[in-house]
């Protein structure tokens, strides 16, 4: 592989994560098309292009920059998520909780990726609910 992003971990798993959300969007109401389908797909893809941009010879505070949006990418698709489940837009809820998982597993090492090239940053942060996966087979899809 030529380029840095694609050797890290956490850019791969952006990749499975696509895929999931992508299987869950197309299982939209085509009159979600412009609107959910399109907006979930996007915040998708902005956590892969965020890890992959923020690679290429930054300093590491820029770096961690991308990182953060692509922490906030995900966060938006677990709120898409939410409106999916709200809206019962799919009765088999098996997608979003795989999906949720995903989600969870990102954030918690998208989050450890930035603590590790830039640690002195002060980022604001919940307090200390550092994103721990307690119990796999709980999501709010549940």
């Amino acid at each position: 592989m030529p380029f840095k992003f694609e050797k890290l971990e956490v850019w791969q798993d952006s990749l499975e994560y696509i895929e999931i959300v992508y299987a869950i969007a197309a299982q939209l109401p085509s009159s979600e098309l412009y609107n959910l389908q399109s907006q979930l797909k996007r915040a998708a893809v902005s956590v892969n292009l965020n890890i992959a941009e923020g690679s290429t010879g930054q300093t590491d505070t820029e770096q961690a920059r991308f990182i953060g949006i692509a922490v906030r990418s995900v966060y938006e698709t677990i709120a898409c998520l939410h409106i999916i489940h709200r809206l019962d837009y799919l009765p088999d809820r098996t997608q979003l909780r795989e999906a949720y998982r995903l989600a969870e597993l990102l954030v918690k090492r998208l989050q450890a990726f930035r603590n590790t090239i830039a640690p002195d940053q002060p980022w604001l942060r919940e307090e200390l609910l550092m994103y721990e996966v307690e119990d796999k087979n709980t999501t709010p899809f549940d």
